[in-house]
């Protein structure tokens, strides 16, 4: 038997018996990931995290997509040069990827259709990430200017896949290659994912859990020591560096965004730099 708690506008949380399943919710924003909806998802964890009856948590994401990133209209007002605004802001996007990283219980990503920027950073900060054969990855913060809030994947996939994705800004990464570059723990038919994610979750549901919790902070005890966190958080300072400084190439580009639109914005781009 399945309970959704109410209150939440831009998730659902439902609990039944072992797991907790957090579904973003902003399917006609292509769940983009807002204000509203980190502190929900905040609020989601720390009921998941307290429910001593949850082993688990299962993440996915309603509609088309699993998420095309954080919200793109965040900050489109404020300046350039605020750099205490870019910092807090910055910060609180970091801290929501790495809630999934540290939560104690372990938590499953189900992903499907699109899975973008830093909404790609929260699903590979879940402990096991399943994918839907037509999902499709990437990072293209470099094509807009921006940076890499948690700077996660040289850990995960190796600084040379890193290096490839991060600076091409590639944005169509198909499933298949995700697995290969080890974004991903397997790829299912898009109409299995949801019962092949939920039959991982409960296979770990049904182990010890405090060998699991353990074995879990054991793992990230281990990348911590070899300096994981600090490296992520002087990549967090690089990342406020890139959204404080302009140029006159990001000032035009700027322009046309506003003007035109993304698309139109991107093809300047192409334009004016022969890509």
């Amino acid at each position: 038997m399945q309970t959704a708690v109410q209150g939440f506008e831009t998730i659902l949380y439902r609990v039944a018996g072992p797991l907790a399943r957090v579904t973003l919710n902003r399917p006609d924003k292509l769940n983009a990931v807002n204000a509203p909806m980190i502190a929900e998802l905040h609020r989601a964890l720390d009921l998941a995290e307290s429910d001593p009856a949850v082993r688990v948590l299962l993440l996915d994401g309603a509609g088309k997509a699993f998420s095309a990133g954080f919200d793109l209209n965040t900050g489109a007002d404020v300046p350039a040069d605020d750099v205490g605004y870019w910092r807090a802001e910055l910060k609180r996007d970091f801290d929501l990827v790495m809630r999934f990283w540290d939560c104690p219980k372990p938590v499953v990503a189900a992903v499907h259709g699109w899975c973008l920027g830093s909404a790609m950073e929260m699903a590979i900060a879940c402990d096991v990430t399943i994918s839907g054969d037509g999902c499709r990855f990437g990072a293209p913060e470099v094509k807009f200017g921006s940076g890499i809030v948690a700077l996660l994947l040289p850990w995960l996939i190796g600084p040379k896949a890193a290096k490839e994705l991060l600076l091409s800004g590639d944005d169509r990464v198909a499933a298949d290659r995700a697995l290969h570059l080890g974004l991903v723990n397997r790829v299912v038919p898009d109409a299995q994912l949801a019962a092949e994610a939920e039959r991982a979750a409960r296979a770990i549901a049904c182990n010890d859990p405090v060998a699991v919790r353990l074995t879990k902070a054991a793992i990230r005890r281990s990348l911590d020591i070899a300096g994981f966190r600090t490296a992520l958080l002087d990549a967090l300072e690089i990342d406020v560096q890139i959204e404080t400084t302009k140029t006159d190439e990001s000032r035009a580009f700027g322009e046309v965004l506003r003007r035109d639109g993304v698309k139109a914005a991107l093809a300047w781009r192409a334009r004016t730099f022969g890509a």
